[in-house]
């Protein structure tokens, strides 16, 4: 009875999770030494993601660092923007998942990401000629 009774209110408060998971990347901001999670595609191939560095080019764009969050991911200021925009949105609506907010932009941003990442793959691997924001980070390849 009293583990029905906490998931009931985990479920009712599930709408502060976007806004803890902002602060929490915000507090990542501020103290970059803070642990996270390694990148297993990039651990067992040596290529990363298509949203590695984007934790912390969103950290680094929540805390006001725009220029190196564009250094690590160009993605970085606009997945910031999202999070606070859905933060906004589920507090004012006391819902996880937000009505009114159109679901074409999330698909259209996976498309993007892949393109984008399709694009750092070839200038950081493949010796394509491309500007510094296509390479990914130097010296945190392995």
């Amino acid at each position: 009875m009293t583990a029905n009774r906490f998931l009931q209110r985990i479920q009712r408060s599930g709408y502060l999770l976007p806004a803890g998971l902002t602060g929490a990347l915000w507090l990542k901001g501020l103290h970059p030494g803070l642990p996270g999670w390694s990148c297993p595609l990039r651990a067992l191939t040596g290529v990363p993601c298509p949203t590695c560095y984007l934790t912390r080019a969103t950290a680094a764009s929540l805390t006001g660092n725009l220029d190196g969050a564009l250094q690590l991911h160009a993605f970085g200021p606009v997945v910031a923007v999202a999070l606070l925009t859905w933060s906004v949105f589920s507090i004012r609506q006391r819902r996880l998942l937000p009505r009114g907010i159109p679901a074409w932009p999330v698909g259209a941003g996976v498309v993007t990401l892949l393109g984008y990442w399709l694009l750092r793959v070839g200038v950081s691997f493949g010796g394509w000629p491309g500007p510094g924001l296509l390479h990914f980070p130097l010296g945190q390849l392995s």
